[in-house]
């Protein structure tokens, strides 16, 4: 009786043990399929930039200037792909590559062409809108203006993310001024007082005032998964809105209002996750 306890107990040990090596590798199996599937889709974004930004050229200051911010986010995406291990880090490489097609679609706007399908909606902009109609203001004696189309006078393209904690609509702009200058607090005053300037209710659109877009957008913000590309506003997730030139000094800077990086735009991705986001829409203003 003892020995056929024993052996009882031995065949359950074992099956016990099978059991848990089993559900290990299809755990591991489960595991390393999601990660080829968002590497198929990353690197399915990621030609596609890359094929747009090759062939797409132009001379107005508008097109150039999308393009060179459609030329940082491939080169973006292409870092964090190649150093991207998990699922989340994969979708942030697809993230910046939508980023990078988004301003594509705004250079190919310029151009006068067909901008071609609709994205899938960025994690940054979500609750954040798009300008519908042409503003300008004057902030501490620098003119500045803002419209849902390219112009001589709005070259800088922004897909629609967040300053400071604030929804910034999609549109076209006379200046980067959503980058904070480098160490600054002068920066992020100006950028700051530009936000309240724009997006007043006295410049908003009939039926949208900037009250509900930012009530919105901070109520979106707090339910967004945190991470790099956090929701909330903070400038060091998705929305991480560095770069740029010296505000205060009327350098309107260059390049692009996202820098590419890991943390969603923010710099340094090596390591840990870049981060994550959830998905959404705005209204418009």
């Amino acid at each position: 009786m003892r020995i056929v306890l024993v052996v009882l107990l031995v065949l359950l040990l074992v099956l016990v043990v099978g059991v848990l090596l089993w559900w290990r590798a299809e755990s591991r199996a489960r595991e390393e399929r999601l990660v080829a599937d968002a590497r198929a889709d990353a690197q399915r974004w990621y030609e596609r930039l890359g094929g747009q930004v090759l062939n797409l050229h132009g001379d107005s200051p508008a097109v150039r200037q999308a393009l060179v911010d459609a030329g940082e986010r491939y080169n973006a995406a292409g870092g964090q792909l190649e150093q991207a291990r998990t699922v989340r880090q994969f979708e942030l490489a697809r993230e910046t590559a939508l980023e990078g097609l988004a301003y594509v679609r705004a250079a190919r706007v310029a151009l006068g062409i067909d901008p071609g399908p609709e994205l899938p909606p960025l994690a940054a902009a979500r609750g954040a809108g798009r300008l519908t109609r042409e503003r300008t203001v004057d902030v501490q004696g620098q003119v500045v203006k803002a419209g849902p189309r390219p112009g001589g006078e709005t070259p800088y393209y922004y897909p629609g993310g967040r300053y400071q904690g604030r929804p910034v609509p999609a549109g076209w702009y006379s200046t980067p001024w959503w980058r904070t200058a480098l160490g600054a607090g002068a920066g992020v005053l100006g950028g700051l007082l530009i936000a309240d300037a724009l997006f007043s209710p006295a410049f908003a659109d009939p039926g949208y005032s900037y009250g509900a877009g930012y009530q919105e957008g901070y109520a979106d913000g707090l339910g967004a998964d945190g991470g790099g590309s956090d929701g909330d506003g903070d400038p060091g997730g998705s929305g991480d809105l560095g770069g740029g030139g010296d505000f205060a000094g009327g350098d309107p800077g260059g390049g692009g209002d996202f820098t590419g990086g890991g943390d969603f735009a923010g710099g340094g991705f090596g390591g840990g996750d870049f981060g994550g986001g959830d998905f959404g829409g705005g209204g418009d203003w």
